[in-house]
């Protein structure tokens, strides 16, 4: 165990975190005294699609890994097929066990970079809450249920909301936080590590902790990746954000093409630059202070090569002016395209065998990736960088 009192404030006030209940004091105390805690952080596989905020949080678990404590990927396998109310105006879609097992796959996939599961002392454990739901009787629903209030249930803003609006809240719903707060129970644990968004939830587990283990139960909240200027979130269920399952290129561009006012919660969040350099940083010109930022993340993503290059393609296109004067916008109604359709609407080629040419010659790069497919098709974000040839350039913009 490592109980070095600096080493944990700096995990603890890089500002990634947002509250500790009961106390942040009370959790240093724990941390400082040696005591090993098991900790846990939980998600429901709705979607294959994850993004930067999710990182910081597993990027974050691994640091109290490292520090000796027994942490917990939790899969919400089962909550997944409930549906989580949180931050909805409408019930969630309801998916089926195939479509939740293939997501699993894609999540251990693109977070494997970031928990050390090769660990042989201390690896990060994977469990998925179907284990002990799906062995739950009504009696034992029942019982869960009868340690909360409608009205409790009821103070959740989304359904404060939904009522205002007068639209429906399925009974299924209010299940949703006994189920997640079962979790914390099932598994004995100390802390989890949650979202804001996921606050009531987590506290619902704390009162479950508490009444039927008889102890606290830490709950580490932390941020949420926003846009400090527009409030915009990072958002799988929407498709926004920087997404790990990006190529390096397109991950490297996909961060540069973010608001400037963003590159200093991507730095705190997702990287691990000292602070003191971060404000060095920051001091100085925007996009080379971004581009310092796409590096660190694209190398703790895909390595130091891989960041290297993504980072000399750019050099090659923006900084060294072969692009000359502003790149024009190649505005789409649809983000999934092929390589030939772009040539086309771009204005590039003039017929569909002109277009078909350049695909098959590797004259058509997105990121600096080349698409040599013709019909493959390729999904877009928005932001991305379109090359045709030596000298058409286009920046994507989906409308």
């Amino acid at each position: 165990m490592i109980t070095d009192k600096k080493r944990i404030n700096e995990i603890l006030d890089r500002g990634v975190v947002f509250q500790i209940l009961p106390s942040k004091e009370a959790l240093i105390e724990k941390l400082v005294a040696g005591d090993r805690l098991k900790i846990y952080i939980g998600a429901d596989p709705t979607s294959s699609a994850l993004h930067l905020s999710h990182a910081k949080n597993y990027m974050f678990l691994e640091e109290l890994r490292q520090l000796g404590h027994e942490v917990i990927v939790l899969f919400g396998d089962f909550t997944a097929r409930i549906g989580d109310p949180s931050d909805r105006t409408e019930a969630r879609k309801q998916l089926t066990e195939k479509e939740v097992k293939e997501n699993v796959k894609d999540w251990l996939k693109q977070i494997k970079p970031l928990l050390n599961f090769g660990d042989k002392k201390n690896p990060p454990k994977v469990l998925y809450n179907s284990k002990w739901l799906a062995k739950l009787c009504l009696k034992d629903v029942i019982s869960l249920a009868s340690n909360f209030t409608v009205q409790q249930m009821l103070e959740r803003d989304m359904f404060q909301d939904r009522m205002k609006d007068q639209l429906p809240i399925h009974l299924h719903e209010f299940l949703y936080p006994l189920m997640q707060g079962y979790d914390s129970v099932a598994m004995n644990v100390d802390t989890e590590l949650c979202g804001t968004d996921q606050t009531f939830n987590a506290l619902v587990g704390r009162t479950l902790v508490k009444r039927l283990k008889s102890k606290d139960k830490f709950v580490i909240i932390v941020n949420l990746m926003e846009n400090p200027k527009t409030g915009e979130l990072m958002s799988k269920s929407k498709g926004t954000g920087v997404f790990l399952s990006s190529p390096a290129n397109e991950m490297y561009g996909a961060i540069l093409a973010q608001p400037d006012e963003m590159t200093k919660v991507l730095f705190i969040n997702c990287t691990r630059v000292p602070l003191a350099e971060i404000n060095s940083i920051l001091k100085g010109a925007p996009k080379k202070a971004k581009m310092r930022a796409a590096f660190e993340i694209v190398k703790k993503i895909y390595g130091e090569v891989a960041a290297k290059k993504a980072e000399n393609n750019f050099e090659k296109l923006f900084v060294n002016k072969e692009l000359a004067g502003e790149i024009p916008e190649l505005k789409l109604k649809e983000k999934k395209t092929t390589a030939i359709d772009l040539v086309i609407h771009s204005g590039v080629a003039k017929s569909k065998s002109e277009a078909r040419r350049l695909v098959e010659q590797g004259a058509v790069e997105i990121n600096g990736e080349s698409k040599k497919g013709v019909y493959e098709v390729i999904e877009l974000k928005g932001g991305e960088t379109l090359k045709i040839g030596k000298k058409n350039f286009f920046r994507i913009k989906i409308i």
